[in-house]
């Protein structure tokens, strides 16, 4: 059973299409997960709140940290597929909807919904997703660093903020690049996941071409050959800036 190539070159556009979206997607999730990811991180170390804190900051950081810590453990613990599925069907329904929608209602939320609706989830649960993991990068990260030096700045007047700013994170974030970087990677491979609501990316343009042909070879073989080259040349951007960062420092 020989190779049929040529039933791709009809396609040419919809797999673009698809690539084009595999790609706002890594990027959407990857770069709002790493702001989610640090928040949550610097919540979780408690690396930010001074020794002495009045009580209502104290009673207050400890429940953000119990909300943070079953956010991590949520979306560590449960699937991606699940999570995509959840915020598209339950989530969304509630925060968009033409009767009484939190976020948008009318005919702008029916319109919203029909267009961008299933972009909104999957960037909204890859998010999610990535930033619990994210978070557990930089908490790890920033506990890496030895205690020692965070007390040396402190004692030299610096607040915790200028600390963390100056001294700790420049140095754990040179640690933190080859987990973020696995993590990107991760995340270019679960975008195919949000086929599962519609949206057209690449899993979901080899499906449609696998379905009208009935071969799936090609257009499978098609989208692993798009896969690896986001992949690798994440990998390499990674290594160049692991580089540039390893000469910088010394």
């Amino acid at each position: 059973m020989g190779f049929r190539w040529d039933i791709l070159a009809g396609y040419g556009p919809l797999f673009a299409q698809g690539l084009w979206m595999t790609v706002q997607l890594t990027a959407i999730s990857t770069g709002a997960g790493m702001v989610l990811g640090a928040a949550v991180g610097l919540i979780n170390t408690n690396a930010l709140v001074p020794r002495h804190s009045a009580w209502p900051l104290t009673v207050a950081l400890t429940l953000l940290r119990w909300v943070a810590k079953a956010y991590v453990t949520f979306f560590r613990g449960t699937p991606l597929f699940v999570q995509i599925l959840l915020i598209h069907f339950a989530l969304m329904p509630v925060l968009v909807h033409p009767d009484g929608g939190w976020l948008l209602s009318g005919d702008l939320a029916r319109e919203f919904r029909q267009e961008h609706g299933a972009f909104l989830s999957g960037a909204l649960a890859l998010t999610l997703n990535a930033g619990a993991y994210i978070s557990e990068i930089f908490r790890a990260g920033i506990q890496s660093i030895h205690s020692g030096q965070n007390a040396a700045a402190l004692s030299l007047g610096m607040t915790p903020w200028q600390s963390m700013r100056f001294i700790v994170f420049p140095q754990a974030f040179r640690r933190m690049v080859p987990a973020l970087v696995n993590e990107s990677v991760a995340l270019v491979k679960d975008t195919s996941l949000v086929s599962a609501i519609g949206l057209l990316e690449l899993a979901m343009a080899a499906r449609t071409v696998a379905g009208a042909y009935s071969r799936y070879w090609e257009p499978y073989i098609a989208i692993s050959a798009m896969y690896l080259v986001l992949t690798w040349a994440l990998s390499s951007l990674a290594k160049r800036l692991e580089a540039k960062q390893h000469n910088h420092g010394h």
